[in-house]
């Protein structure tokens, strides 16, 4: 891959393990291109009921946990500037779910590519309502992928 690329691969949790996707990253003179395409998302019936998810870069480097919280070791959003929320470098736009799959493409300047290398992306069960301190009431965390070269 690229010295300007990386790549999480995203996987389920034991209670959704059907989740599946790639979350590319590139840096840009612009700032981090962040693609993400989500596969097997929970789904729920009728237009005005579609699932929107919480999604962020979290400041671990691993996606185990313990027993009580499968993904734990995720840690909190990625904030390296001690901003509140929803200004913290990890806070990304949500995913929203379209029959089982989410798409979205996003440019930010908040992270470098280089210093995001090793660090989680997390799907969370709610969107972000992105005032809540300090995590934006986002519930479980149901997927995650490392960020890799």
């Amino acid at each position: 891959m690229l010295l300007n690329m990386a790549k999480a691969e995203i996987k389920g949790g034991k209670n959704y393990p059907k989740i599946r996707g790639i979350v590319n990253l590139r840096q840009t003179g612009k700032g981090v291109l962040i693609t993400a395409k989500i596969y097997n998302l929970p789904t729920t019936i009728g237009n005005c009921n579609k699932r929107i998810f919480g999604f962020h870069i979290h400041e671990g480097n691993s996606c185990t946990g313990n027993k009580e919280y499968e993904f734990a070791n995720t840690l909190s959003h990625y904030n390296p500037g001690n901003c509140n929320h929803p200004h913290h470098a990890g806070d990304l736009p949500p995913l929203f779910e379209n029959k089982g799959f989410a798409y979205m493409n996003f440019l930010t300047d908040r992270i470098t590519l280089k210093e995001v290398i090793g660090k989680a992306v997390v799907i969370h069960s709610m969107p972000d309502d992105f005032t809540s301190q300090p995590s934006g009431n986002s519930e479980e965390k149901i997927a995650c992928g490392i960020i890799k070269r």
